[in-house]
């Protein structure tokens, strides 16, 4: 079977379809799946739902999926960093449905496990909870949620060889593996493929049986919010 693709626009060829669900991984810039995006970008497909951390920046990652109008819903823990996505959400262009950082990251490894839900005390007695099955155990409240299976997952790893096993880059590795797990088709992008069982089996982390197509490319790597000290005079 085939998993190496050459560009991020062959690689995505007959999996998109308007009104679908993705799975990204990725926490603020760092580890986003930026050339599976672009591709996105350039496909045109409409209506998506995404659950990813956060979205982005104005004009880079997830964010331009904004800007193109292509996104209807995010399903996300934090989007403090994109004042289009502020406007739109304000303004009832775009769907919100927060959820707990390890909420999210709980739901979309659930998903991957086969796992339909479970229950958990994050959120009790909040706004998360409206809605949700609420069931006592030793004493204590719990909320229902519900796992994540999405159409498909977008992630980046740092290395993978040809059969699609993966290793991430520490911090990089962030949502990436729950997200990979729980999409039905799975498309990584890595910055080095290297040869059939040259990785560490020990190192490896995310089986290529989740993954389904494989890019390589060169990447950016922003920083989100570059914070350094003043030069001390000499």
């Amino acid at each position: 079977m085939k998993k190496v693709y050459g560009t991020a626009k062959e690689a995505l060829d007959g999996l998109l379809f308007d009104g679908m669900f993705i799975a990204s991984g990725g926490f603020g810039l760092c580890g986003i799946p930026e050339l599976l995006i672009d591709a996105l970008v350039e496909s045109g497909v409409k209506d998506i739902t995404i659950a990813s951390n956060n979205c982005g920046v104005d004009g880079f990652g997830l964010g331009k999926l904004l800007e193109t109008r292509q996104i209807r819903k995010m399903i996300s823990s934090y989007v403090g960093e994109n004042a289009e996505f502020m406007r739109q959400y304000l303004s009832g262009e775009l769907e919100l449905e927060f959820n707990p950082q390890g909420t999210l990251a709980e739901r979309m490894r659930a998903g991957g496990a086969g796992i339909p839900g479970f229950y958990t005390k994050t959120g009790v007695g909040t706004v998360i909870a409206e809605g949700k099955e609420h069931k006592d155990f030793d004493g204590q409240t719990y909320i229902l949620e519900k796992g994540i299976v999405a159409d498909l997952s977008i992630v980046k790893a740092w290395k993978a060889d040809d059969t699609g096993n993966l290793v991430f880059r520490k911090t990089a590795r962030n949502f990436n593996p729950p997200a990979a797990t729980c999409g039905r088709v799975c498309v990584a992008e890595v910055e080095e493929i290297v040869p059939r069982g040259s990785l560490d089996p020990d190192c490896i982390h995310l089986p290529g049986i989740y993954v389904h197509r494989i890019i390589q490319g060169e990447h950016e790597k922003r920083i989100e919010q570059r914070t350094v000290r003043k030069r001390e005079a000499v």
